[in-house]
Parts: structure tokens; C-alpha cells; sequence
């Protein structure tokens, strides 16, 4: 097909978008998400008016579907939905979303122009559909750790380490790139930023995804990043952004993914420490909030997760901080929220709380039907799901959803990956490295190494951070040794460390996995120059060892380790400050290292 053809065909499928949402008033692009608010309630009730029970309902869920194209047939489908593709399980639930993954089970990424074809291949299967309504399609593109989108899509740090440049301009810039870049494939909604405030040195799965331990360093970034996501170019080009995890995820000592997390905070402290940063995304005019699967007993003593907690959806998210868009799951396939009750009773449950979408549930057909069930038996009233549905229509129509839901695959490389974005995440992943310690003022180096070791943690890291300093110009090799290296690995290790010049070794928490702690004596015991690095978490440098050079990354996608390299050979200087206090070890109480902290020379 050439490319006038499918140019053409776009515009026709276009056309049809429109009219069949009823939406002929709004202009296809253009209009920024706060225009003509009441035009977007009519619009919104219009099209409300159309839809049968049954669709109203499947515009509340979001899941994931398994296939690189919407026609791809994949047995996973037929395991989850009972159907053989992607568009048919649009079809067969009329839902209102799609998330995509890139992981082993659930893969929908190859390279952007694919997605951006699976994209309008689902957006097809929804107007085909008797709702007839566009797709929010999400991912989670927070940046760092959690990047679903990866090269030749340009890859962002973690946002500590953007906090840590301490430049708010660079945070709302990452975002922009990252929702451009997300909207050229067809995606337009990105569940981040993190506006969690990691106050937990010991949390387990936020970390480095929060900005800072402080409010209101926290708060400033996540506002940023709003409007980077949200206000950065025409609305057809940004996307709906999702602060996460309310009522605040960052104390959790525990992995909801895994079991259910109890916060005991005080309702006092939660205002002081939890609350800011989802002020401020409020304030920015963010589009969606997540809630957490959490216990937080001050602000709701029952023991119900926030996810299906109403004082803290309905009470505090609502009523006091007076939220009005859009509140989505967490996960619910997640442990966390499935602890206390079963999948049929979860999603009834969620919207009694106050949730408007539901986010992966385990058995979409059971949780579809549970919805479906609740309001034929007036446990759940039609009312109550107009409520949420309207929220969705019209977040849909200010973000320019079911005005423009196609892009067009042929200009995708024009704006994914380009040039201008690589330099930027190269700029700020520069500005991020914190040198930590450096008490034998072994950097800047006296001279250039003719040879150095890479070991620790981390197969890839280790070797694209050997071969990014051999680019610039010491011969370095890498050896991997985990986060549980073992005595043949250790000695493996010094034995391969007597013939560099210089040992730069990376960690990845070792308050979880001490025997890193047994490599850095080893290593420092060769008497040879040896760096350390922080490659995740910030942590790792307060427990005792005997390196006196310490430096953190943040994370450990390619800018970061580039930035790395550059700092540790003296291409650039070390300008990061700490977001946060690093304690001694697992003694808390005892700051080692304080909240803007950070050597230079």
C-alpha cells in the first residue's frame, strides 16, 4: 500500500471517529484540555446517553491484551478472554482502555512504528464496537526502572536522579519527551509521574521512582512533570498523566505486588508528608490519580485497602482535597488488594470507594459481570456508574481522545528517539551523578587508567558500563558478580582486580543483600583504586565498608551509566545533591549522609 493510500485511509477512519462519538462540535486538534468545559459536559452526557448498560460498564476497565498487532491471534487471549485477538477483546467487552507491557508474558512492544500500528488497529476494533467510543491506551512510562517503551525510544532516569540535578525545568522536559513520544505511537495516557514521598529507606518497590524523601522537593517535581506530561504542545500530542499511589505509597516497608502493606502514620503526618505532591499535581491539573493497595489505618481504621477504601477515596482524595478527574486502580491483580477479599467482590467494592476505572483484574469476564451483577440487584446503582463514566468521557474528549485517536505510523521516527531528546536525557542524566564520599580524594584521577574492572551487580550494566568507559578511553572489562556474589565469584573478582589500574564496582541494595558488603572488603583489601556505585538506590553508601569513594546513579539505563563513566574518567563533574537522607545502614535514625548532600571538585 503506498503511503497517499494510507494516508487517505487514516482520514477516512478519522472521519468515522468523530461522528460516531457524537462529537462533531469539538475541533480534531488544537484545543487545549481546559477549552470549552461545558461544551465536554454536554458532549460528555450525549454520548453517555447512547450506551447501554453493558458498555457503560466496559468503559470502567482497563486490561492488558496479549499480541503485537490487534489481529495478531495469540492463545494467552483465548486463556484470558476467551477470544483469539486483541480486537476482539475490545470488541467482546467494549472497554474503555488498553495497557501494553514489554515483559515475557505480556509483550506488546517490538519497535514504535509496530506499536503505533497496534495501536490504531485497537482504536479500530473500539469504534467498531457497540460503544463506539476511542481507547485510552496507557502504559507505565515513568522513566528509569519502570520504562515499558525502551530504545530507540529515548530513555529518561529514574526521578531521583532527576531530582537530584536539582533543576525542575529538566523534570517537566523528561516528561514532555516521554508524552510526546508515547502519543507518536498511539498511547495517550502514561501512568506516572510517582508522587510518592519515599520516607522509607527500607521501601521496596518505590525507591528511586519518587522524586525525594522530602515534600516538598517531591511536590515541585511531580507539579513539573504534570505539566510536562499534560500542557507541553497541543492536546493531541500529550497525554493524560496518573499521580501515583494515593494516599501515598512511600512509607510501605512491604511489596504490595506481594502482600498487603500497613502504613501506621499518623493522620497528621500523612498531611504533612504524604499529601503535598498529590496537592500539587491536583493544582497542575492532572488528569488521573492512582490509588495504592495499602492499609493505612489513621485515615481509615476498617483495615480495607485505600483502593477499596471510601474514607480515603471518597473522604480525604474527594472531599478534601477536593480531586474531581479521573481515580484508577492500582493493579488488581496485585496481592495486595486480592488479600481480604475475592476477585468478584473487588471491583463492586472499588466503586463504592470512589474509583472510576479499573485497572487489570485478574478474570476481566468475572470482574465485568460482578459490576454488571451488583447494579441488577441495586447493590451498586446505574448513577453511580454515570458518574465514573462521565469522568472518562470527558477526560477522553480534553485530551483529545475520541476527537484524534490515530497517528500515523509513516511520521513516527520523526519524533520517537530523535536527536534533540537524546541530548536532553543526556544533559539531565549528567547532571544527576552525586558523589557521595570521596575521602582518599582518589577522583578527579591523577591520570587516565590504561586498564579497569567493572564488577558487581548487574550482567548488562556491568557490560555496557565497561564498554561505555572504554569509549572514552581506558580499557575496561567487565565481570559480573551479582547481588549475592558468592566466594568464587568474590575471588574471582581480586584476582581479576591485580591486573587493572582501577576497579569501579556497582551495588544494588545492599541492605537486602548484604554478601555485596563481602565483595567491597575483598576488593578494597587488593589495595587497588576502587570506586563504588550506588546503581539503584542511594542507600547502599551509608552501610560501613571500607570504600572511601562513593558515587550514585540513581538507576542504570544507558544515559546514567554514560553519565557515569564520564564523571569517574573527569569528562564532567559530579553536580547531584542527595534527595534524600541516607542513613547508617539500617539505622535509620542515624543520617549518614543528610538531604542535599553532594561533593564536587
Amino acid at each position: 500500500m503506498t503511503t497517499r493510500t494510507t494516508h487517505a485511509r487514516h482520514r477516512r477512519i478519522h472521519a468515522l471517529a468523530v461522528p460516531l462519538a457524537g462529537l462533531l462540535t469539538l475541533a480534531a486538534t488544537g484545543v487545549p484540555a481546559t477549552a470549552q468545559p461545558v461544551t465536554a459536559d454536554v458532549e460528555a452526557q450525549r454520548t453517555l446517553r447512547g450506551l447501554t448498560l453493558e458498555q457503560k460498564v466496559g468503559q470502567l476497565f482497563v486490561t492488558w491484551v496479549n499480541g503485537k498487532s490487534a489481529d495478531e491471534v495469540n492463545a494467552k487471549n483465548k486463556a484470558d478472554f476467551g477470544v483469539d485477538t486483541p480486537a476482539q477483546v475490545i470488541e467482546k467487552y467494549h472497554l474503555g482502555g488498553v495497557i501494553y507491557f514489554n515483559n515475557d508474558s505480556r509483550d506488546n512492544f517490538d519497535d514504535p512504528v509496530q506499536v503505533a500500528k497496534l495501536s490504531n488497529g485497537l482504536q479500530r476494533a473500539a469504534i467498531r464496537s457497540g460503544a463506539r467510543i476511542p481507547l485510552q491506551i496507557a502504559t507505565d512510562q515513568e522513566g528509569g526502572t519502570v520504562t515499558r517503551m525502551g530504545a530507540p525510544a529515548t530513555e529518561l532516569p529514574n526521578a531521583m536522579a532527576i531530582s537530584a540535578g536539582r533543576d525542575t525545568a529538566a523534570a517537566q522536559q523528561a516528561a514532555r519527551i516521554l508524552g510526546h513520544e508515547l502519543r507518536a505511537v498511539g498511547i495517550n495516557q502514561d501512568f506516572a509521574p510517582d508522587a510518592d514521598v519515599n520516607s522509607n529507606p527500607a521501601n521496596p518497590v518505590i525507591g528511586v521512582r519518587s522524586f525525594s524523601g522530602r515534600p516538598d522537593l517531591a511536590s515541585q517535581y511531580v507539579g513539573a512533570q504534570v505539566k510536562g506530561f499534560q500542557d507541553s504542545g497541543r492536546r493531541t500530542e500529550t497525554v493524560s498523566a496518573a499521580a501515583k499511589h494515593f494516599p501515598g505509597h512511600g512509607d510501605a516497608a512491604t511489596d504490595s505486588h506481594l502482600e498487603l502493606p500497613r502504613i501506621d502514620r499518623s493522620e497528621a503526618s500523612w498531611r504533612e508528608t504524604d499529601v503535598p505532591p498529590f496537592k500539587a499535581a491536583i493544582a497542575a491539573g492532572i488528569d488521573s490519580i492512582m490509588s495504592a493497595h495499602i492499609q493505612f489505618p489513621s485515615l481509615d481504621p476498617s483495615g480495607e485497602p485505600a483502593t477499596l477504601s471510601k474514607p480515603i477515596l471518597t473522604g480525604k482524595l474527594r472531599g478534601e482535597l477536593g480531586y474531581r478527574g479521573v481515580v484508577v486502580t492500582d493493579s488488581l491483580s496485585m496481592d495486595a488488594v486480592r488479600e481480604l477479599h475475592t476477585d468478584a467482590e473487588i471491583p463492586v467494592l472499588a466503586l463504592k470507594a470512589g474509583i472510576d476505572q479499573l485497572l487489570m483484574p485478574v478474570n476481566l469476564d468475572l470482574a465485568i459481570n460482578s459490576v454488571l451483577d451488583a447494579v441488577r440487584k441495586g447493590e451498586l446503582t446505574e448513577r453511580r456508574i454515570d458518574e465514573s463514566v462521565l469522568r472518562i468521557l470527558k477526560l477522553k474528549l480534553n485530551r483529545g481522545i475520541l476527537t484524534s485517536p490515530f497517528v500515523d505510523p509513516a511520521k513516527v521516527m520523526s519524533k520517537v528517539g530523535v536527536p534533540a531528546n537524546l541530548a536532553t536525557a543526556q544533559g539531565i542524566a549528567d547532571r544527576s551523578i552525586t558523589a557521595i564520599r570521596n575521602d582518599g580524594g582518589l577522583l578527579p584521577l591523577k591520570q587516565q587508567p590504561a586498564k579497569t574492572l567493572v564488577t558487581g551487580w548487574g550482567v548488562s550494566t556491568t557490560t555496557s558500563l565497561a564498554a561505555k568507559l572504554t569509549a572514552h578511553g581506558t580499557q575496561a572489562t567487565a565481570l559480573q558478580t551479582g547481588q549475592t556474589p558468592t566466594d568464587a565469584q568474590i575471588a574471582q573478582a581480586v584476582a581479576a582486580a591485580k591486573n587493572v589500574d582501577l576497579v569501579v564496582v556497582l551495588t544494588n541494595n545492599v541492605g537486602t543483600y548484604p554478601l555485596q558488603g563481602k565483595l567491597l572488603q575483598a576488593l578494597a583489601d587488593t589495595g587497588k583504586p576502587v570506586v563504588a556505585v550506588a546503581a539503584q538506590i542511594p542507600y547502599d553508601a551509608g552501610y560501613e565498608n571500607p570504600i572511601k569513594t562513593w558515587l550514585a546513579t540513581y538507576g542504570y539505563i544507558s544515559p546514567s551509566l554514560e553519565a557515569l563513566a564520564k564523571v569517574i574518567l573527569g569528562k564532567v563533574k559530579p553536580q547531584g545533591k542527595l534527595p534524600v537522607d541516607v542513613p547508617a545502614g539500617k539505622d535509620v535514625g542515624t543520617v549518614k549522609y543528610p538531604f542535599g548532600h553532594g561533593l564536587t571538585w
